[in-house]
């Protein structure tokens, strides 16, 4: 079976784990509520800003801080010894063993000891080595990795807990959960007072004093590393800071997003060895190992645009609020390290091959981005790596001809659109497609489409007169000129949206232009990782805005305004002088919502009939999620005399993501259907949002489902109001 394959099957395996799906679906639903509490009085923005200096400022000087804190640790009575490899570390404690004649091992809760597979190999060496934190502890006796960096056992009932616990005693237990942790206690403390080394990892290690801290919520990390005569920590490189003052943002950052708790059970500090008392009543001095553990980190610091992951706390808020990974869990999506901070980290620390089918399952929403305590942009580095992995191995021969040799050539690309619309007339049932045949059947699998239009917008422009560049008697007293851009949807499939955007437009006094030389956005080609492609379409769209000659551009899509705002100077960074003029051209980009609300005061100056109604609001994720657009629309609908019903997690995804649903209908359906619920509880006549993508898919969802709820973009309820 090949890795694509084995990924699908275990994506169809885990969809159909209905335990999973709910363990990880009520964290995930609770888990954004608990962290805003715990944030409460805290400036995240401020907090993420510190971190991300902090941890920045490490990953620049990562030899030096490393060198710092061996003199220091090393000073206080430790011993330091640097891992180029896993190998190299995974020996030095079977040699360290060997050398105290130690047979019994306990181990706190380490992603880095996961990470170079320790207990695989200390029990290949005859050592017993056991997992005292509770949710390691279960995996190890039933032979499973962790699904979760912060919450190992996440995925498992309390049932199955029982069982795992009654197998391992030999008696029949019950999913009581103060009984299994009693009984947990009971059967770990003996392994505490036998355990010959104690191995831990530890959160942050600080190079001015030698000091290691440990965040946990249980007491085994205390005991693990106090009772047994020697205690060994395997440290990652990243977890490197410079001085004491760098620990307190994150130790603030810490538990507030990774479990929504203000402040985690314990915190400890260990600066050189402590005293231990043994059982025969000594007290004498441990020996401290710290293991400083490269594996990579060196190599994805030098990396230009990877070194920034290294600001990853481990706190897992990235998962914590990932559609795909609530769905999918640890075990599908990730290898050691799990969902999209766990793809990168993987890449590096794992292997390049262990990377690449997991990037895939990156959705594309961005929503991580925003709750990152390091200020990682991780949906930049899951496009860069899902860009490298198509330079390495290429793409499939289909997804090959449209991106690099379709949508580039927009004469191309315009002919087999009307070559579509003629091809799709045996499936069309009114204004829907519900089922395509064979290899195509994907596409309509949990939702239907809508049919490719008779006209597209640009042709239908010339009838509304909409000029595609700079009139010859425009003096400086002429309306503002606005460029239009339409996108692949509103221009071959949802027209409406280009009328409705110049009856607004018009109400405002504004002149559209439709520039004809504007071509698809690039966003597949990005998001696919076909960068030669998405640069070229970036040019076309560049020039042909320019020659429009426009004081501005706005488009009723969220992700083609991201892309011409943000993404086209980050494919330009190489080259400076197509950079300033991708850099022109977003200076003038708004989504058009933004824009109307921006020029009527909020729509106070609109003159909208006011015929009442109610109506539900979804925030697409790229229109509040990357461009910061939330309150905008609902002040217009307001202003439109419209009672708004906000649905819970009006934010999450619909799935959508493009070629995503494409690509794996099964997880695109599934989120769509949280989606669909959240909006039919808000019990509203009418569903309102501000992106094509979101409209196709929450209108062929309801449609396929069998409900009449009609889906409106913003601007389309504004020109019917006029």
């Amino acid at each position: 079976m090949s890795d694509k394959q084995q990924i699908k099957h275990n994506i169809e395996k885990a969809l159909a784990n209905e335990n999973l799906r709910g363990a990880l679906g009520r964290f995930g639903n609770d888990y954004v509520g608990a962290r805003e509490r715990a944030y409460t009085g805290k400036d995240f923005e401020e907090l993420r800003d510190q971190i991300a200096a902090v941890k920045g400022d490490a990953a620049d000087r990562m030899e030096e801080l490393a060198g710092r804190f061996t003199e220091s640790a090393q000073a206080r009575g430790a011993k330091v010894f640097r891992a180029r490899t896993a190998q190299d570390a995974k020996d030095y404690i079977k040699n360290l063993a060997q050398e105290k004649g130690a047979t019994k091992i306990v181990k706190s809760k380490s992603m880095a000891t996961e990470e170079i597979h320790l207990n695989e190999y200390l029990g290949r060496q005859g050592l017993d080595s056991v997992e005292t934190d509770l949710g390691e502890w279960i995996l190890q006796l039933c032979g499973q990795k962790p699904s979760h960096m912060v919450m190992p056992a996440i995925h498992m009932t309390r049932d199955e807990v029982a069982d795992i616990f009654s197998k391992e005693t030999t008696q029949e237990l019950s999913a009581d959960i103060p009984q299994l942790v009693e009984l947990a206690r009971k059967q770990l403390r003996k392994k505490f007072l036998a355990a010959d080394i104690g191995i831990s990892g530890a959160n942050i290690a600080v190079a001015e004093t030698g000091t290691l801290v440990i965040v946990t919520n249980e007491g085994n990390a205390r005991l693990t590393t106090t009772l047994p005569p020697v205690h060994v920590a395997v440290v990652g490189l990243e977890k490197l800071v410079d001085e004491f003052d760098g620990v307190k943002p994150i130790i603030e950052a810490l538990p507030r997003s990774a479990t929504g708790q203000k402040i985690t059970s314990y915190v400890t500090m260990i600066t050189g060895p402590t005293p231990a008392a043994y059982p025969d009543g000594t007290v004498q001095e441990k020996e401290l190992h710290i293991i400083l553990l490269d594996n990579g980190r060196t190599e994805m610091q030098a990396d230009p645009v990877f070194k920034e992951a290294l600001q990853c706390i481990r706190c897992a808020s990235c998962l914590n609020v990932c559609p795909v990974f609530q769905l999918l869990g640890g075990h599908v999506y990730g290898h050691i390290y799990t969902g999209g901070i766990g793809t990168i980290l993987t890449a590096f620390f794992n292997g390049f091959q262990e990377a690449g089918e997991l990037q895939n399952l990156c959705l594309g929403c961005e929503r991580c981005k925003r709750f990152c305590p390091g200020k990682i942009d991780l949906p930049k580095l899951i496009r860069e790596l899902r860009s490298r992995v198509v330079e390495k191995g290429g793409l499939p021969g289909g997804q090959k001809f449209v991106l690099e040799k379709v949508l580039p050539n927009r004469k191309l690309f315009h002919r087999l659109i009307k070559a579509g619309q003629l091809g799709q007339k045996p499936f069309q049932k009114g204004a829907r497609i519900r089922h395509l045949p064979m290899f195509l059947a994907g596409l309509t699998e949990g939702r239907s489409l809508p049919v490719i239009a008779d006209k597209a917008f640009r042709d239908q422009a010339r009838n509304l007169s909409v000029p595609e560049g700079p009139s010859k008697e425009s003096t400086p007293d002429s309306k503002e000129k606005v460029g239009f851009f339409a996108g692949c949807l509103t221009d071959f499939v949802y027209p409406q949206l280009g009328q409705a955007a110049h009856k607004v437009l018009k109400h405002l006094n504004k002149e559209m232009v439709f520039p004809a030389g504007q071509t698809c956005c690039g966003v597949p080609a990005v998001l696919m990782g076909v960068r030669e492609s998405a640069v070229h379409l970036a040019q076309q769209n560049i020039e042909a805005f320019e020659q429009a000659g426009v004081d501005a551009v706005v488009t009723c899509c969220p992700s083609c305004a991201q892309a011409l705002k943000e993404r086209y100077m980050e494919l330009m960074e190489t080259d400076p002088a197509w950079h300033e003029r991708a850099k022109a051209l977003a200076g003038k980009v708004q989504h058009i919502t933004a824009y109307v609300a921006d020029k009527s005061g909020n729509g106070s100056s609109l003159r909208l009939k006011q015929t009442g109604g109610r109506v539900t609001y979804h925030d697409s994720c790229h229109m509040k999620g990357c461009l910061g657009i939330t309150e905008e629309p609902r002040q217009l609908l307001a202003a439109a005399g419209l009672e708004l019903a906000e649905m819970d997690g009006s934010d999450l995804c619909c799935g959508f993501g493009g070629s995503y649903s494409v690509k794996f209908p099964s997880i695109s359906s599934q989120i769509l259907d949280k989606k669909l619920h959240s909006m039919e509880a808000a019990n509203a006549p009418t569903v309102a949002l501000d992106c094509p993508g979101c409209k196709l898919q929450i209108s062929g969802g309801l449609d396929s489902r069998g409900k009449e709820l009609p889906v409106k973009h913003t601007v389309e309820i504004l020109a019917e109001k006029i």
